[in-house]
């Protein structure tokens, strides 16, 4: 009997510790993304604040590249230059700095803007891609974190009732203001290498004609709804990616293509 008695307690205090583990690990994992929500509003009020200031307020600022960048960026450039543009849904949280860094595309993946250990991340633009060419693929991904930041809510796009609503994606580079129409949204994967299968990840970048037309067409087979809209060559596209967790290494992949603002 004792020792019955004992084995109950035993599991009971298990459960306790169990209980009260992940108790921690929670209120860790949203203290985490309290904070980073609070550094992502102090980049979203800097930007505001600058695109408020007279012209002559403003230093001067250019890219490496020689070209002025708009006043509501230079501020924000000026203190991390890795940014390359901001990312915007009007209507849902996202509402992002994009960050590139060709020698490690993959840079950003833990890491804020100030270039700290952070799980959240930043929204990045893959390190092949250049925003000027237009006949680019750029492509941007973010975590999908279950506290609501970053890409998580790219996935609201799954319903065609959502997307009407929210058609265009807004992504500033430095230099000028765009418009992106979403044209498609499927679930997908990263596959193994000896599956024949189309694999949306290997349309990154410059596509030539042959290219582009096999990625329109297979993307919008996959699309979970029809938007009516067929992007044609020499449109640049834009393809948004985060986790999804219907599959093992699964994917959520929004694509659309640039407007005429």
């Amino acid at each position: 009997m004792k020792k019955k008695k004992w084995i109950l307690n035993s599991i009971l205090v298990v459960f306790i510790l169990i209980f009260v583990g992940c108790g921690v690990y929670l209120a860790n994992y949203f203290l985490k993304a309290k904070k980073t929500e609070n550094e992502i509003s102090e980049l979203q009020q800097l930007k505001a604040e600058s695109e408020e200031e007279a012209e002559d307020a403003t230093e001067e600022i250019k890219t490496k590249e020689g070209k002025k960048i708009l006043k509501r960026y230079k501020k924000l450039y000026k203190k991390n230059r890795d940014m390359v543009g901001w990312i915007q849904v009007k209507g849902t949280p996202i509402d992002y700095p994009v960050m590139q860094t060709p020698n490690d595309s993959e840079y950003y993946l833990h890491r804020n803007f100030k270039k700290e250990q952070d799980d959240n991340g930043l929204p990045f633009l893959d390190g092949t891609c250049n925003p000027e060419d237009e006949e680019s693929n750029l492509f941007i991904y973010g975590h999908h974190m279950k506290s609501g930041l970053m890409f998580k809510h790219l996935m609201d796009f799954e319903t065609k009732d959502f997307y009407n609503k929210h058609k265009i994606v807004y992504l500033d580079t430095l230099y000028d203001e765009r418009q992106y129409e979403v044209v498609a949204a499927f679930y997908s994967q990263v596959y193994k290498d000896n599956q024949n299968v189309f694999k949306y990840y290997n349309y990154i970048g410059h596509l030539n004609k042959k290219n582009f037309n096999t990625y329109i067409k297979n993307i919008k087979a996959l699309s979970l709804y029809d938007t009516g809209i067929t992007p044609k060559y020499g449109e640049q596209l834009l393809t948004l990616v985060t986790c999804a967790y219907h599959v093992d290494d699964g994917r959520f992949v929004v694509v659309a293509r640039r407007t005429k603002e």
